[in-house]
């Protein structure tokens, strides 16, 4: 995809997934990858802040004999991706008016 990817937009993929199931790294990053190409590398950073700024808690349950770390989102997480979700729409239609509508105003 050609279009930068900015934190605020990972954050609100990030906390959309999270929100539908408790889940561990590797299965956000297939999740939202999806949708955009993002590395663990580039995720893990984010699930930190957004655990820092209490949108996002952990627990660890065992898999296979290991230890997975799971994020839940936070009562602060929702209400954040609630605003995410309501800017989006502002956002996306701001952009679809003059991105897609054609010369005769209507849909390309």
């Amino acid at each position: 995809m050609s279009f930068p990817i900015g934190a605020s937009l990972l954050d609100a993929l990030v906390l959309a997934v999270v929100e539908k199931e408790d889940t561990y790294g590797y299965k956000i990053t297939n999740d939202i990858r999806n949708a955009i190409e993002i590395s663990e590398s580039t995720l893990y950073p984010v699930l930190r802040r957004l655990q820092k700024e209490d949108c996002l808690e952990t627990y660890d349950k065992e898999y296979m004999g290991r230890n997975r770390r799971y994020y839940k989102v936070t009562k602060k997480g929702k209400a954040a991706l609630n605003l995410y979700r309501e800017d989006w729409k502002i956002y996306r239609n701001k952009i679809e008016t003059i991105l897609i509508s054609g010369k005769d105003g209507g849909y390309i």
